[in-house]
C-alpha cells in the first residue's frame, strides 16, 4: 500500500492530517509551499488541477477535497477500528456531518474570513462579514443541539466525523468566534482535544 499526503500548514489539510493520525495510516507527508507556488507546478497540477491542498495519492489514485478524504479514509481504514461506521444509516449520519461542515458551515466561515482577513482592504464587505458572523452562530446552534445528551456526533463512539468537525471548530476559535453560548460544543471539544492523536499532531506543530 502506497499513500502520499500533500499538505500545507494553516490550511484545510490540517483536517486530513488529523484524520490520518486518528486512523494510524502509514503515509509519506510532503509539504507544499503555497506561497512559493508549489501547488501550481506542472507536476502537482497533474495530481490536483485545483492547485490546492489537501491531496492524497493512494496506490496511484489522486484524491482531493478534505470532506471526500475524510469519508474515503474512514471507509478504507476506519471501519475495523470503529472509527467509521459500516454501511448503513450511521454511515449516512457521519457523512452528513462531514458534508455539512464543508458546505453549510464552510460557506459562512469563508464569508467571514474573506471579508475580515483574506481580501484586500478595498475589497472587503463589512455587511457580508457581519452576516457571516451571524450565520456561523446559527450553525453552531445546530451543532450544539445535535450534541445534546451525546458524547460525540454519533452517540457514545468517537469517529473521524468528530475529527473533521472539531478541526473546523478549532479554526473558528482561532478566528475569535464566540463559543460562550455553546456548552455542548465546548464539552465535546474538550473530549476531542484529549485524544492522543490530536495531542500528537498539535505537539508536532505541522498543522
Amino acid at each position: 500500500m502506497s499513500l502520499t499526503f500533500y499538505y500545507s500548514p494553516m490550511s484545510t489539510a490540517s483536517v486530513t492530517q488529523l484524520v490520518l493520525a486518528e486512523l494510524g495510516v502509514p503515509h509519506e507527508a510532503i509539504r507544499v509551499d503555497l506561497k512559493k507556488g508549489e501547488a501550481k507546478t506542472p507536476e502537482y497540477l497533474k495530481l490536483n488541477p485545483n492547485a490546492k491542498v489537501p491531496l492524497v495519492v493512494h496506490d496511484g489514485t489522486a484524491i482531493w477535497e478534505s470532506s471526500a478524504l475524510t469519508m474515503y479514509l474512514g471507509e478504507m481504514f476506519g471501519v475495523d477500528k470503529q472509527l467509521w461506521p459500516a454501511p448503513g444509516p450511521q454511515r449516512g449520519e457521519a457523512m452528513k456531518w462531514v458534508a455539512w461542515t464543508n458546505v453549510s458551515l464552510g460557506d459562512a466561515v469563508q464569508r467571514v474570513a474573506r471579508n475580515l482577513m483574506w481580501a484586500p482592504e478595498d475589497q472587503r464587505n463589512a455587511a457580508a462579514a457581519a452576516q457571516g458572523v451571524k450565520d456561523v452562530q446559527v450553525l453552531l446552534g445546530v451543532l450544539d443541539g445535535a450534541l445534546a445528551g451525546k458524547s460525540y456526533l454519533l452517540g457514545d463512539t468517537y469517529t473521524v466525523a468528530d475529527t473533521h468537525v472539531h478541526s473546523f471548530t478549532d479554526w473558528l476559535r482561532h478566528m475569535n468566534t464566540d463559543f460562550a453560548p455553546w456548552t455542548n460544543i465546548n464539552a465535546w471539544s474538550a473530549r476531542c482535544g484529549s485524544r492522543p492523536a490530536y495531542k500528537a499532531v498539535m505537539a508536532a506543530g505541522t498543522t
